[in-house]
Formats: C-alpha cells, sequence, structure tokens
C-alpha cells in the first residue's frame, strides 16, 4: 500500500515522539493498558485532524490536549459508577526493601491518587498549565482546582514519606 507524505510524516511522529506521549498518558491515568489506549485515541483524533494542524511544533500539545479531554471524558462518565475517596486505603509495604529511585516512587503515588487529583497534579506539574487553564480543561472552578492540587500535594508527600508543608501547624 502507497502512502502519502502526511501519513509518512505522521508515522515519523509517533515513532520520534510515542514514547514521551505514552509516559505522560500514564501519568493522567496510573494505569499502563489504560495508558495506551488513552495515547491511541489521541493519536486517532490527532491522525484524522493532521492536514488540519498547521504548527507542527504544537504536534505534542495537541495530542497532550487530545488525551487529557478524551480522559476527562472518561471518568466522568464512570464518576457515575465510581466514587472516590479522600481516604486512601492501607498499602502494605516495607522500606527495608530496596526501592526503584524517588521517580518510581512519586509514579506509584500518583498511581493512587483520585483520578481528577493526578489529572491536576498531572497537568500543574508536567503540562506546567495554570489554574485557570486547569480549570477550564477539567470543567472546574479555579478554587476547586486550588484546592484539589493542595490536597493531592498533601496526599503525595504524606505518600513519599516528606513532612507536610502547612503554614503555621
Amino acid at each position: 500500500m502507497q502512502t502519502t507524505g502526511w501519513e509518512d510524516e505522521f508515522r515519523e511522529y509517533v515513532r520520534a515522539r510515542g514514547p514521551a506521549l505514552l509516559r505522560a498518558a500514564h501519568q493522567l491515568t496510573g494505569h499502563p493498558l489504560d495508558a495506551e489506549d488513552l495515547l491511541q485515541n489521541a493519536l486517532t483524533k490527532t491522525y484524522l485532524a493532521w492536514d488540519r494542524i498547521e504548527d507542527r511544533g504544537a504536534l505534542d500539545g495537541y495530542v497532550r490536549r487530545a488525551m487529557v479531554n478524551i480522559n476527562i471524558s472518561q471518568w466522568r462518565r464512570r464518576r457515575l459508577e465510581e466514587y472516590p475517596s479522600d481516604d486512601l486505603p492501607e498499602v502494605c509495604c516495607t522500606f527495608e526493601e530496596p526501592h526503584g529511585d524517588v521517580h518510581e516512587q512519586l509514579e506509584q503515588a500518583l498511581e493512587e491518587l483520585p483520578e481528577r487529583m493526578r489529572a491536576a497534579i498531572v497537568l500543574r506539574y508536567y503540562e506546567d498549565m495554570t489554574e485557570p487553564e486547569i480549570a477550564r480543561t477539567l470543567g472546574i472552578s479555579v478554587g476547586t482546582v486550588k484546592s484539589t492540587v493542595s490536597r493531592a500535594m498533601a496526599k503525595l508527600r504524606n505518600a513519599l514519606g516528606l513532612p507536610s508543608h502547612g503554614h503555621g501547624s
């Protein structure tokens, strides 16, 4: 089968940027298989819009935004069936065994966050979005973004055994 130039360009883009985009998808979903599905869906949308994307330098942003939007749509649909809790179940782990580096521990802690918290943290600290941008993306208020990020950071600090970051407490 013969391909057009833009199909080759798309294929090369996926080959070059796929691993980094998959890491971003994994940070959003917290699960490797869900991340693969999320990235595949986002790349499908990108493929369909390829000829309309004029700024090729913005492709990563386009794919990431598609992943965020798809992920939000999925967890909004599931929200009726699942009820996240502010309290995490006890996780049994011993620190006597050699663990991976801090990055691996952080990834694990991120996976344990409820979906909205994880999305807010990924958008804020991995995608460097502002609070108003996160609010628009997640369809919530700026105040909710602030409280969600604050609670998520407290959970991450606790999961990593870091001291709390309170003012005057």
